[in-house]
C-alpha cells in the first residue's frame, strides 16, 4: 500500500481542514472499495491502524482521519465536541474527498469507528444528518461500529436510529462495558432489526471492556456518558483474542457488503 498524509475540508459551518492518513494500493488501477475510520475521545490511538492493516490486505483502500486536531481539541472526554452529531460533517467530508480519489469506487465506501466515532458510524445511516451532507453523491454503504454507547439511542429521540439509508450494519461490543448493561449491543441490534429499515447484526465479547480492541496499557477514564447516562469510570483493557475476532468480523462484512 502507499501511505499519504492528506487534507481536506470538513462539512461543518465553520471551516474546518481534517487531516488524515490514506491508504492506496501500488497498482493505479481504479474501482477498489474503502473505508473511512473514525477514532474514539482519545483520539488516534492506534485501534484504526489495527483495522487498516487487515482491510488493505484485503483489498480496501482505507481513510483515517482525525477529528480533534481540526478543531485544537484535546484527547479525552473533557475536551471532545459535546456531540458526535458536530463530527458528523467530518465524516462526509471525508466522504467527499474517498470519492474524488482515483483508486476508488464512489459507489462502495464503508464507515466504521470506536466509540465517539462508533456514533458518528451509526448516525451517518440515518438520513436526516445523511442527506443534507452527502448531496446528491452516493451516501455510506456499509456501517461498523465498535461499542458505541448503546444505550443513548433509544434513550434521546434526537440519537434515534430511525429513518435509516437500508445499508447494512454491524455492532460489535463487549459484555464488561461499562458504558452499557451487558446486553446492551443486544438490544441495540434487535430494536433496529424490528424497525426493518436496515440488516443489522451483533456481536458481543464475553468479558471484553470498552476499547478491547486498543493495544495499549489498560486505563481507567471518566466520563459522564457512560454507565447508562450516570457517569463514572470505565475500564479499557485490551483483549487480543476478541480484537482478532473482531478484527475478523469487520473485513467479512465490509467484503460481503461492498462486494
Amino acid at each position: 500500500m502507499r501511505t499519504s498524509y492528506v487534507a481536506f475540508p470538513s462539512l461543518a459551518e465553520t471551516p474546518l481542514q481534517v487531516a488524515g492518513k490514506l491508504r492506496t494500493p501500488l497498482d493505479a488501477s481504479a474501482n477498489h472499495p474503502a473505508i473511512l475510520i473514525c477514532h474514539g475521545s482519545d483520539g488516534v490511538d492506534g485501534r484504526g491502524n489495527f483495522h487498516a492493516q487487515a482491510l488493505n490486505d484485503a483489498g480496501f483502500v482505507t481513510l483515517e482521519i482525525d477529528m480533534w486536531s481540526a478543531r485544537g481539541s484535546k484527547r479525552g472526554a473533557a475536551a471532545r465536541p459535546g456531540s458526535p452529531v458536530e463530527t458528523l460533517a467530518d465524516a462526509f467530508g471525508a466522504l467527499r474527498f474517498l470519492q474524488a480519489q482515483p483508486e476508488v469506487d464512489a459507489d462502495r465506501i464503508g464507515i466504521m469507528g470506536f466509540s465517539w466515532g462508533g456514533v458518528v458510524t451509526l448516525l451517518s445511516a440515518a438520513r436526516r444528518f445523511a442527506d443534507p451532507l452527502r448531496g446528491d453523491a452516493p451516501g455510506f454503504k456499509a456501517h461498523c461500529a465498535h461499542y458505541p454507547v448503546c444505550w443513548a439511542y433509544e434513550a434521546d429521540p434526537r440519537m434515534a436510529l430511525t429513518g435509516l439509508s437500508g445499508a447494512p450494519i454491524l455492532i460489535q461490543t463487549g459484555s464488561a462495558d461499562t458504558y452499557d448493561h451487558p446486553d446492551a449491543g443486544e438490544k441495540l441490534v434487535a430494536a433496529i432489526a424490528a424497525r426493518g429499515e436496515a440488516p443489522v447484526r451483533g456481536r458481543t465479547y464475553a468479558g471484553s471492556t470498552h476499547g478491547f480492541d486498543r493495544d495499549l496499557p489498560a486505563q481507567t477514564i471518566v466520563d459522564p456518558f457512560s454507565h447508562n447516562g450516570a457517569g463514572g469510570p470505565v475500564l479499557m483493557a485490551y483483549d487480543p483474542v476478541a480484537a482478532v475476532a473482531a478484527r475478523a468480523e469487520a473485513v467479512a462484512f465490509f467484503t460481503q457488503a461492498l462486494a
